[in-house]
């Protein structure tokens, strides 16, 4: 009887934790973006204190980077996602392995690596907010 009691009233569903356009590939290829061109003002400058602080912030970025793709892989893409997409759990892990290996290196071939991982993420997404 109380649970008849408490029991919804209406069943809804969503196919995203949130309504849509609170989740966006762009926020993480922005962090990714910022990785990169340090990475480039990193080679371009030989100061010392510059280059230590270009990286403390190259990292910064890329643990950001890494924490947006995390998001949309467990808050956004769910099971009819990975069913019409069976690469995308090796896409995410790759992706989130590439912004790794830029957060530790300060050649731009890295960050752009995390990019074309990035933009791989943000086709999937699109194809999937359009049905």
């Amino acid at each position: 009887m109380l649970s008849r009691l408490f029991a919804p009233k209406v069943q809804v569903s969503a196919h995203c934790d949130l309504p849509c356009g609170v989740y966006d590939p762009a926020q993480a290829r922005i962090e990714a973006e910022s990785v990169k061109a340090i990475q480039e003002k990193y080679q371009a400058n030989e100061d010392q204190h510059f280059r230590t602080r270009a990286t403390t912030i190259k990292e910064e970025r890329a643990e950001l980077a890494k924490h947006h793709i995390s998001v949309l892989w467990s808050d956004y893409f769910k099971p009819p996602h990975f069913e019409k997409y069976p690469e995308l759990h090796q896409l995410v892990n790759d992706t989130l392995k590439a912004l790794s290996a830029a957060k530790g290196s300060t050649d731009p071939a890295t960050g752009q690596k995390a990019l074309d991982y990035i933009a791989q993420i943000d086709k999937v997404f699109w194809e999937t907010k359009r049905g």
